[in-house]
């Protein structure tokens, strides 16, 4: 399996900045979703942990699904039209504005990152329809401020917005600070926007024992947490049906190859009233 395209990452002048002596979440994310954005670190940890827990690759893949199906169910049943995807990670297939403009094309994306290779990535591949938009920030999590005044110059925010937030907080070691970026973000947003949040979850030991593999292979870490935590994050929310629950129970379709699969990843989506 060869390296990424060393011409689309050195056309962003951005290679000084990729570190490949290291495993990525973004890249090892891209290697369990069947992407070919990868190194050789992460191709290494992601086989480990593999043979450590299996069902790691159904988490990734799942969650995938999960985008999905949130974003459809925004657009279609929510009437929302403009999305903020925070931790966007390397694209793939159906990637968020792809679903949301294939139902609406008017649809406006922002997507914000800090990762060099997934924004080089980004703003060759991901490409929006002439109605609508897609912008593309470098900008970090803990920095909310930021975020939110970069995104007001693509989305308007006197109309509600769906803020997706898929596989990132676990990056944020302490939950109560965890939350209060989302909290943060929640905040400048207007009534009727969405918060669409899903993590891996401390449900069992083999997620336990491959989080303590990833995080011990020199990779920025990633903490598991409860259901309860993940919970947290929607307080003050009105959850939509079915609540909290494994991503692969969110409002499963009937034809969905996942739909029964078990996966230690919990999510939901919550309205702000």
């Amino acid at each position: 399996m060869s390296d990424p395209d060393p011409q689309l990452v050195a056309a962003a002048g951005i290679r000084a900045r990729i570190d490949t002596s290291k495993p990525h979440s973004a890249r090892f994310w891209n290697y369990f979703v069947g992407g070919k954005d990868h190194y050789e670190v992460d191709r290494e940890i992601g086989d480990r942990i593999k043979e450590i827990f299996p069902g790691l690759v159904d988490v990734a893949r799942t969650s995938r699904h999960f985008l999905g199906r949130t974003v459809r169910y925004l657009v279609v049943d929510q009437g929302i039209r403009q999305f903020l995807d925070i931790g966007t990670g390397l694209p793939t297939a159906d990637n968020t504005h792809e679903v949301a403009q294939r139902l609406a094309p008017d649809a406006r994306i922002v997507y914000v990152d800090n990762d060099p290779m997934v924004l080089a990535h980004a703003r060759a591949l991901l490409t929006s329809t002439p109605e609508g938009g897609t912008a593309y920030l470098d900008a970090d999590l803990y920095d909310t401020d930021a975020i939110l005044k970069a995104a007001a110059g693509t989305l308007d925010f006197s109309r509600p917005v769906a803020l997706m937030i898929l596989n990132t907080l676990g990056h944020v070691a302490d939950h109560d600070r965890a939350r209060a970026l989302v909290s943060r973000l929640m905040d400048g947003l207007p009534p009727g926007s969405h918060l669409v949040i899903c993590d891996g979850t401390s449900t069992s030991e083999g997620m336990i024992a491959a989080s303590e593999a990833y995080n011990s292979s020199g990779a920025v870490p990633y903490y598991v947490r409860s259901v309860e935590e993940i919970g947290g994050f929607f307080d003050g929310l009105e959850l939509a049906e079915p609540g909290i629950v494994q991503v692969t129970q969110w409002r499963p379709e009937p034809d969905g190859a996942s739909s029964g699969v078990a996966v230690d990843a919990y999510g939901g989506v919550g309205r702000k009233p």
